[in-house]
């Protein structure tokens, strides 16, 4: 072998080398990221298919680069769901329990026996046909419903359900993602837990590595999302949301170990870290804390379509992953309604949801409107939020338009649950329907 042929060998092993070092730090960089998509395909296809009984789960996957070269495959003998890049790279799995839904990790999470739920007490299950005014509420249910990824509405009035439409595929017995809606039902378990006096909105010295500051972070703190801890709520590279989400077993541990950013109750910013920390105060001491809403809110109200989904560490995911059919969303949006009172037993204190829906002056915020785990129309400086709705309303919000309205001086429930990534809150048309809905009499 000539001596020129030699070196040219040697050039080109290099650049090889060069160029495969680059592809391995390439992902090794990128991982993160990629493990946020392939742990969101593996939990929406487990959920949507154990959970919804829905088929062609891909249908739920925001439009995203990385989805074309997404493979996913489900097991349904075992129930349990596995994606990865092409098949190879960044394998997340997703594994169903009865009652408790799709947990992301590497092996399926170890789950006490859940609460039976029945849907005894619970009004809205099965209902006759709603009793629709059709001048009244044809029309205005009819148009949110044509916005972009409307998959229901149901209108409670009075108590009573008097409208529902449904999107083609899904119906009242179609249980639907809630995703940050769930902060909203979280604030109603502390109330369970404070009447009950196994917690109070004031403690503080919540975790034993909380040694500095954080000690000073009160459960008021956290369900106003004002413990001042570092947080970036962005679906991004590295981003803690998509940490928390996607690599962390024990969600709220990884949440607890962020350090301050600023003084806890002193600023304002959204952060689901917050809530499943809150989540984990809630159920500490609890033998099984996977079932604690179970039997503290789902068998209380007859939510029998209602599953909470817990992480690795077999903590409810208190952010975000809350599923129900849209009636059990209402059902929900009337307890809160009624101040926490059901079938004539008060379930959780007397002013709970006064309270809760307060939003209280902070020296600075990044949200508009947000109370304690609510979202208000009334801000703390007493501006509305939007002046087309009544003062009083307030509502759950999650990801992709999902929405549950209460306003109590319409005696009125209005929920929309969808698929609407990237539409503004003003394309999804639910504030101008619940305006419409509150000014009939």
């Amino acid at each position: 072998m000539s001596r020129l042929l030699r070196i040219l060998l040697r050039v080109i092993l290099a650049l090889l080398v060069i160029a495969l070092v680059a592809v391995i730090g390439g992902y090794v960089y990128a991982r993160p990221l990629l493990r946020t998509g392939t742990g969101y395909a593996a939990h929406n296809a487990c959920a949507v298919q154990f959970i919804s009984g829905r088929t062609a789960p891909e249908t739920d996957l925001p439009d995203n680069p990385l989805v074309p070269y997404l493979r996913t495959y489900s097991d349904f003998a075992r129930k349990d769901s596995e994606t990865a890049i092409m098949g190879v790279l960044s394998k997340q799995y997703a594994w169903y329990t009865k009652g408790f839904g799709c947990t992301v990790g590497e092996q399926a999470p170890a789950l006490g026996e859940p609460t039976a739920v029945t849907a005894a007490g619970n009004p809205f299950t099965e209902p006759a046909a709603p009793t629709m005014n059709t001048t009244a509420y044809k029309a205005p249910v009819a148009t949110a419903m044509k916005a972009p990824g409307t998959r229901a509405i149901v209108v409670i009035k009075n108590g009573q359900l008097v409208a529902e439409s449904y999107a083609e595929g899904f119906t009242a017995s179609t249980p639907q993602l809630g995703w940050s809606m769930a902060k909203s039902v979280t604030n109603l378990l502390l109330g369970r837990r404070v009447l009950a006096g196994s917690i109070k909105i004031t403690d503080d010295h919540l975790r034993p590595e909380w040694t500095d500051d954080r000690a000073k972070i009160t459960i008021d703190d956290l369900s106003r999302m004002q413990s001042g801890l570092t947080w970036n709520e962005e679906y991004d590279l590295g981003t803690p949301i998509t940490e928390m989400l996607y690599s962390q077993p024990d969600m709220a541990a990884f949440a607890a170990g962020q350090p301050l950013a600023h003084q806890p109750g002193s600023y304002q910013q959204y952060s689901s870290g917050s809530t499943n920390i809150l989540c984990d105060q809630l159920t500490a001491g609890s033998e099984n804390p996977a079932d604690l809403p179970r039997k503290e809110i789902f068998a209380p109200l007859g939510l029998s379509s209602a599953v909470w989904e817990p992480d690795g560490a077999g903590n409810p995911v208190c952010s975000s992953y809350l599923w129900a059919t849209p009636r059990d969303w209402a059902a929900i949006g009337q307890f809160a309604l009624q101040d926490g009172t059901w079938n004539g037993q008060r379930l959780i204190p007397e002013g709970w949801m006064k309270q809760a829906t307060t939003a209280l002056p902070v020296e600075k915020s990044e949200e508009q409107g947000y109370a304690a785990g609510w979202w208000v129309n009334r801000q703390a400086n007493g501006t509305l939020v939007d002046p087309a709705l009544p003062a009083d309303a307030y509502w759950a919000s999650g990801h992709d338009g999902q929405r549950v309205y209460v306003v109590p001086s319409a005696d009125l429930v209005v929920v929309r649950l969808g698929f609407s990534p990237g539409v503004s809150a003003d394309a999804l048309g639910t504030a101008p329907l619940v305006a419409a809905l509150a000014a009939l009499r």
